[in-house]
Order: structure tokens, then C-alpha cells, then sequence
């Protein structure tokens, strides 16, 4: 079934949407879960919340491009999941890791309303349509996918230590490009 008919049954509150849309995309928002939450069981309950998400938000929201809207509510669930989890054992596992990293980003930006995260979010995008394909997808698969920094080494063939530079590198760049915009101090 294509994305226009899972939008319509949505809209009609018809509940094979969300039959329909886990057999589309049940494996990609089980994906984007499991790369951040690392267990099974989590997952499956991050994807069943996205989906009751999913049901919640459709309509209002009629998504332009249903897998990046279901995308980022599957990783939005899964991090604060995953938060919730961080709190009860403060671990330091790779996910932590990944928060970390960006933290070093957030830190330097503070979000108070939704216009300013809208805001921060197309000067983000707009930044990454200035990055080579290779750099803009390592950025991408570390920081929205959550893959560990082995995996996007097996991808891109190329070495970890690539990577890790890969990162920083763009790191300083997004930030750079931010405070030259104004976004942040």
C-alpha cells in the first residue's frame, strides 16, 4: 500500500492505518529503535508507542513524507525511553555516548520554544546540503539512525578512526555555521 493510502485511512480513522503502516515500515521503526535502545524488548514497546503516536497525530498532522514523520517520532520515543533508562542505571554504553557528543552541540543552544526548534532544525538541514555525501551520511547514520561508529565504518568502507574524525570535524563545522548564522552564541 503507498504512503497516500496510509495517510487516507488515517484520516478516516480507520484502524487498518495502523496495520498497514506497521507492515510498511514495521522493520525500519523497529531499526531506528533498536539503534539506540540496544534491546529487544524496548524496542518492541518503542514501536507499538509510535504507532499509538502515529494514530494520535494523524490528523491533525498530514505528513508530507510519512517515513521521516514516523522516523522521528520512532526516535524521539526511543530517547526519551532510553533517558528513562539512563536515569535508573546511568550506564556509559555507546548510546550514551552518542547524547554525549551531541550534548557538546545542545550545550552551546538553548531551545525554548518550538519556533526556535524549528528554527535550529532548518539551519541543520540547511548545513548538511553543504557537506559532501559521505560526511552528510556518517552525520546522518550516527546522529538520527544512532549506528555505532563500527557499523558506519562497514557501510562507508572506511576505518573507525575515519570516522571518529568524520564526526568531529562536522561537529565543529555545524557549530561554526550556527554561531555565523546566529543561531547560537
Amino acid at each position: 500500500m503507498n504512503d497516500d493510502r496510509i495517510i487516507e485511512l488515517f484520516w478516516i480513522r480507520d484502524e487498518s492505518a495502523v496495520s498497514a503502516l506497521s507492515e510498511k515500515y514495521g522493520k525500519y521503526l523497529a531499526t531506528v529503535s533498536r539503534n539506540i535502545l540496544e534491546n529487544e524488548e524496548y524496542t518492541e514497546d518503542c514501536v507499538n508507542d509510535t504507532l499509538l503516536e502515529v494514530w494520535e497525530s494523524i490528523p491533525p498532522n498530514r505528513p508530507s513524507r510519512l517515513s521521516a514523520f514516523i522516523g522521528r517520532i520512532a526516535r524521539n520515543n526511543a530517547l526519551n525511553m532510553l533517558e528513562k533508562f539512563r536515569a535508573k542505571r546511568r550506564g556509559s554504553g555507546e548510546r550514551e555516548l552518542i547524547l554525549d557528543e551531541l550534548g557538546e552541540i545542545a550545550s552551546a543552544y538553548s531551545v525554548e520554544s518550538a519556533f526556535e526548534k524549528k528554527e535550529l532544525l532548518a539551519a541543520t538541514n540547511d548545513f548538511l546540503k553543504t557537506l559532501e555525501k559521505r560526511k552528510r551520511v556518517v552525520f546522518v547514520l550516527r546522529y538520527w539512525h544512532g549506528c555505532d561508529v563500527c557499523e558506519i565504518a562497514e557501510v562507508e568502507k572506511i576505518s573507525v578512526d575515519n570516522v571518529y574524525n568524520i564526526l568531529k570535524r562536522v561537529r565543529k563545522k555545524l557549530i561554526k555555521y550556527l554561531k555565523e548564522r546566529g543561531e547560537i552564541n
